[in-house]
């Protein structure tokens, strides 16, 4: 029975977010039965993998279809004549047969990715003598523009900072997965400690934080703005009890909750100016004259005035609808701002990040004073400057230890028989990261020593007895 649990908890689900890849390329997408979803300008339908194993590739069909993907025993695309060296070789792209219309008519025979990639090898004059490893180059080459595949992943915080920097940095701040990595080791995230965490990546670093507690603890998001963004923690796709533990702040409620002067209990101050507002609009129309007429246009104005009567119970039935609910919202918003202000009060954070496109100096400052003493926290910024700042700020007014400002770098390997070396792009910089630890200050001792009054005085020496 366990076996089995453990089974589904890798299989594919209605319902479930998943990530698509291709390559290098990775998309977040939820399964919907029935919906077209367009993927490297390819219209598939996910219906068929509900039930498979994640990690799964799969073949595309015609009509959009998948099929999980046979695996060949034997390679059609084996080559066993090579040459010695590509000197004598032109690129001069007369060296294949085959024209664009030809594979075209090719893929409309039905041909897979294998099959076309074959024909592209039959038809090339120069194949043969190109070197093995050209040749292994070729066919990866082609294998990528011709292979119609997709792997179903199951989403993952490295998977995701992979997505978000691949196809729209800009939205994380630039911030690499190998940095998310490190913030998330320096300010010991773990299951059942107090986190706060201020970004403006998209809910990625939220999302991070939220996958290494595992639904244990509890994360304070202090926001911007009218309302939290959380678009990346949604394509985590975390269970129900893990939103439990996630609170929300605004972070212009800050200073008052430090001096002690926010009032979670007060309404909203532009209520009462809607109310009469809306008061103002439903005040009826004065009475018109009534005119004399004949009795059919008398029953026709009746018609009429039931028919407007009945418009205006519906209009006023969809404002109070409206009101209630409007009411309900706030009164959500106030619990919520009530539960967080709890548990900023006790000022016993265990921890705290920010990665945010707003200068964090300020934003530190601020949200230092809620953790407890000992305890970590870690700044992410793309620039060195604004953390410098910050550095030297917090070495002014003391409470912290063990300050390091660090830059990440990162590069990759392609691993090959006889062809191991660093690719040659590769990725400028990774930000920049400030952490330390908080110590607890007792400010009511005196930090300057006593006044030095000068040596001791000697000691008088004893007079000897005898004699």
């Amino acid at each position: 029975m366990a076996d089995n649990e453990d089974d589904d908890q890798y299989r594919i689900k209605e319902g479930d977010y998943v990530v698509l890849k291709r390559g290098e390329i990775y998309k977040s997408m939820q399964i919907q039965p029935r919906k077209k979803v367009i993927f490297e300008k390819q219209w598939i339908f996910l219906d068929n993998v509900v039930g498979q194993m994640y990690n799964t590739t799969f073949e595309i069909l015609s009509g959009g279809a998948l099929q999980p993907k046979k695996e060949d025993t034997e390679s059609s695309t084996d080559v066993k004549v090579a040459g010695t060296d590509n000197r004598n070789i032109v690129d001069d792209g007369k060296s294949q047969k085959l024209t664009r219309d030809d594979i075209e008519t090719l893929k409309e025979q039905g041909l897979k990715g294998q099959e076309i990639i074959q024909q592209l090898i039959d038809n090339s004059s120069t194949f043969s003598n190109k070197t093995g490893y050209a040749q292994d180059k070729y066919i990866k080459k082609k294998k990528k523009k011709y292979e119609n595949t997709v792997t179903i992943l199951k989403p993952t915080c490295r998977i995701l900072a992979l997505m978000y920097h691949g196809r729209e940095p800009g939205k994380i701040c630039h911030l690499r997965y190998d940095t998310l990595a490190q913030m998330l080791t320096l300010s010991n995230i773990h299951a059942g400690s107090k986190v706060l965490v201020f970004e403006t990546c998209a809910g990625l670093v939220l999302g991070a934080v939220m996958e290494r507690m595992g639904g244990y603890g509890s994360v304070i998001q202090m926001y911007p703005g009218g309302g939290p963004v959380r678009a990346g923690v949604e394509c985590f796709g975390f269970p129900a009890h893990f939103h439990k533990t996630l609170h929300e702040f605004p972070i212009c409620n800050v200073n008052a909750l430090l001096a002690g002067s926010l009032d979670t209990t007060s309404k909203d101050p532009t209520a009462d100016e809607k109310q009469f507002d809306v008061a103002v609009k439903e005040e009826p129309p004065e009475a018109e004259e009534q005119q004399e007429g004949s009795p059919e246009q008398s029953m026709e104005t009746k018609a009429e005035d039931a028919d407007d009567d009945h418009e205006k119970l519906e209009r006023e039935k969809r404002k109070e609808e409206k009101a209630q609910e409007k009411k309900v919202k706030l009164e959500e918003k106030r619990r919520k701002l009530a539960a967080s202000a709890a548990l900023l009060e006790g000022r016993n954070a265990d921890g705290l990040v920010i990665a945010s496109r707003f200068h964090p100096c300020p934003v530190l400052l601020g949200l230092i004073k809620f953790l407890s003493p000992s305890r970590p926290f870690v700044v992410y910024s793309q620039y060195k400057e604004p953390l410098i700042e910050c550095y030297t700020k917090l070495k002014e007014q003391g409470g912290t230890v063990n300050l390091r400002l660090t830059d990440t770098w990162l590069r990759h390997y392609q691993v090959l028989p006889n062809r191991t070396h660093p690719l040659l792009l590769m990725s400028g910089g990774g930000g920049y990261l400030l952490s330390g630890t908080t110590v607890a200050t007792d400010h009511s001792k005196p930090t300057v020593s006593p006044p030095d009054d000068g040596p001791a005085p000697k000691r008088p020496k004893l007079k000897n007895s005898e004699g």
